[in-house]
């Protein structure tokens, strides 16, 4: 009867109903079982079976929904649909209810259809959101594994990947888990549709907050079929509450998969983690099996750029703007997108550093971006302000529109920084001060002033401002390193300044800077060996000159002087101008 009556569905579903039209359009399906046809054609149309008396109902009914007597409406339609099976009246009668907020109206409709249809895709599909909505998690189970039953594979496939979103604001998320579990039970030992099976059933225990249980239904997943691409993305799901536990899943996947999406995601986690070398390792891999995949390239330029490699992150990156597609890359304005921006403030920064300066603007103004005015403006005034024009820098900054309302404190921050990167922290010291009270409640803000703090020599002003940074946000991990550093950093109270920075790798596992600072502490405490170890971990997940300083000077202490020429070395070609790298030769040397 569906094809009846789609003239009818049309019009009731058009925002611009006219009820006039509507019953033109009726009658000219052949509402009235009538006879019609044109006779300049050569097939004559089907005429409808469509009788006076469905006719009749159907007009009065949307006749009583337009007049806004949606119950009379929705009796008259349902009764209607239940007289014809149409799908679409089914529907017309289930939207009703829903215009009248009417739940248990709707659940009736869609109880009508599943019962008419037991087979009909998008009846059991209203009836599992209605039961969902309105909290009858456990009546799901039925319509989920009736509508399954009826679908392809393929189908079923792509029904279980949406399952969980179903069930996104059910109440109970443990009972909706369990209902979930249930109903996909007898998909769970198929080998086509397992995995994806073991893939909701996971996603729904994230759901509710149950991340073991997650990790356990992606293993079994990802165990029926590791090239699976649901249990896979479930796995990308818990690298952050589970790294090591999901991280297997991934790379046995992509030991198979040329999957670029997939292992972009998880560089962009390695990213995340610091841990670099894994990052890189991933992302060459992407930019060999996948060339034409772009983002890839810009990951690995910014990579490549960290690493100080200049000549293969300009390559990167250029390929990376070669790449982008026309459509990806082009606006009516020409607006560059964050990528494209990125990509610009990155070749920007390399050619500065290859004492590029005009090269280094050029990139700068070539970027259009509104969006992006302050980032740019801030890299424009620190070109200007390394080559010894510091009044145009901060003028730079000062005169950028403040259109959103954390521009002003961004503004403050980007100042703040043009200043320390000109090492005048007595000037970013007193600017941060004096702005602060406008932004009191800002615990990053806080931060950099107790950091600034240590620079200008108020060490007991840095403390009290790192305890409150702590106090006001517990896990604000940077804060418990930072203070346990300049602790063991002056060898005093090193047993808390222990305390702080295990506290800070609770937060931050791996973080090789905070692995750095707790191998300070064993070297303050006399572990140099194990200080040796940490910092030797620390400088291959992070090459960094700071940290190449602090292994050096361990492994001087140890005799192995040779070894520690060879790592401060690398430090310098890292950054020849860390000012604790620097300062850690003078020291030595001048032992010597």
């Amino acid at each position: 009867m569906d094809d009846v009556l789609d003239y009818y569905g049309l019009m009731f579903l058009s925002q611009r109903f006219d009820l006039r039209k509507a019953v033109v359009a009726i009658w000219l399906a052949g509402s009235l079982g009538t006879s019609w046809a044109d006779p300049d054609l050569a097939t004559p149309p089907t005429n409808s079976r469509l009788d006076g008396e469905l006719f009749y109902q159907l007009l009065v009914g949307e006749m009583s929904a337009q007049s806004g007597d949606n119950a009379a409406a929705f009796a008259i339609l349902l009764d209607a649909a239940r007289k014809s099976n149409a799908s679409n009246v089914f529907e017309r009668a289930i939207q009703v209810a829903f215009g009248a907020r009417n739940g248990d109206a709707a659940l009736i409709a869609a109880q009508a259809w599943a019962n008419a249809a037991p087979a009909a895709v998008d009846a059991n599909r209203y009836l599992v959101q209605i039961l969902v909505g309105l909290n009858k998690l456990p009546d799901t189970v039925a319509p989920i594994k009736r509508g399954l039953a009826a679908m392809q594979a393929k189908d079923r496939l792509v029904t279980m990947e949406l399952l969980p979103r179903y069930f996104a604001r059910a109440t109970d998320k443990t009972l909706a888990a369990k209902t979930v579990e249930q109903a996909l039970a007898t998909e769970v030992g198929n080998r086509t549709t397992g995995p994806w099976a073991w893939a909701a059933i996971g996603q729904m225990r994230l759901q509710a907050a149950d991340a073991p249980g997650a990790l356990e239904a992606a293993r079994r997943g990802s165990d029926m079929d590791p090239s699976a691409r649901g249990p896979v993305l479930l796995a990308l799901a818990l690298l952050q509450p589970l790294p090591a536990l999901s991280e297997p899943i991934v790379e046995r996947y992509l030991a198979s998969q040329n999957a670029p999406e997939v292992r972009m995601s998880f560089t962009r986690h390695l990213i995340g983690a610091q841990r670099m070398s894994d990052a890189t390792a991933q992302v060459l891999l992407l930019t060999t099996q996948t060339p034409e995949f772009a983002d890839g390239w810009l990951i690995r330029g910014s990579l490549e750029l960290q690493d100080r490699k200049f000549t293969e992150a300009e390559a990167s990156l250029k390929t990376y703007l070669a790449r982008r597609a026309p459509a990806e890359s082009s606006s009516p304005q020409n607006e560059m997108d964050r990528g494209q921006v990125q990509a610009h403030l990155l070749l920007s920064q390399l050619a500065e550093l290859t004492q590029r300066p005009l090269e280094a603007m050029g990139y700068l103004d070539a970027i259009n971006s509104p969006t992006e005015a302050l980032r740019i403006g801030a890299r424009k005034a620190s070109l200007l302000a390394r080559q010894g024009q510091l009044s145009e820098a901060l003028a730079v900054i000062r005169s950028i529109p403040e259109g959103q309302p954390d521009d002003a404190r961004n503004k403050l921050g980007a100042e703040v920084q043009l200043l320390r990167e000109l090492k005048d922290f007595k000037g970013a010291y007193s600017t941060l001060e004096q702005a602060l009270p406008k932004f009191a409640a800002d615990i990053d803000l806080q931060y950099e002033l107790a950091m600034l703090a240590e620079k200008v020599g108020k060490l007991d002003e840095m403390e009290r401002l790192l305890r409150a940074v702590i106090a006001a946000k517990p896990d604000y991990h940077p804060a418990y390193n930072a203070l346990g550093y300049s602790l063991a950093d002056r060898n005093l109270r090193l047993d808390e300044a222990r305390q702080l920075i295990v506290k800070a790798l609770e937060f931050a596992p791996k973080d090789p800077f905070i692995v750095d600072s707790l191998a300070w502490v064993e070297f303050r405490s006399g572990n140099a060996a194990e200080a040796a170890r940490l910092l030797e971990g620390a400088y291959k997940d992070r090459p960094d000159a700071e940290i190449a300083a602090h292994w050096g000077e361990v492994l001087w202490s140890l005799g192995q002087r040779d070894e520690a020429r060879k790592v401060w070395k690398q430090g310098k070609q890292l950054n020849p101008q860390n000012e604790t790298l620097l300062e850690t030769l003078r020291r030595l040397d001048s032992a010597q």
